[in-house]
């Protein structure tokens, strides 16, 4: 998660945080972002995650899933043009829920107004 406010990820975490969903950033270069304290990796932080957002290249994606199973997460949701098939069928296998290829703000959004309607 970036602390540079016209970055995707923040935008993303920052309509999240306002729809009233906790967000934990995990950025090395950053102690804190949108008011929370930042962790360098998944594996330090100190309580459950439900799900992880993966704003990485999809190079990354395999050691994040990874990761995403060592500490217990619940799904995995890989932001618009993150695409691992193999890291997916991993995480699916683990027990994950998973997604790909989409933005999160735009399906919550989406989500929200079927809601309303």
């Amino acid at each position: 998660l970036s602390g540079n406010k016209f970055r995707p990820s923040n935008e993303v975490a920052a309509y999240m945080q306002r729809a009233g969903y906790r967000i934990i950033p995990v950025n090395p270069q950053e102690s804190e972002v949108l008011g929370e304290k930042s962790y360098a990796t998944l594996d330090e932080i100190p309580e459950k995650v439900d799900c992880v957002n993966i704003f990485r290249r999809p190079e990354y994606v395999p050691e994040l899933v990874e990761a995403a199973i060592r500490i217990g997460a619940k799904a995995v949701w890989m932001q618009l043009d993150v695409v691992d098939e193999e890291a997916a069928k991993r995480a699916r296998d683990a027990g994950l829920l998973v997604v790909e290829d989409r933005c999160l703000l735009i399906e919550h959004r989406r989500h929200a107004a079927e809601l309303r309607a």
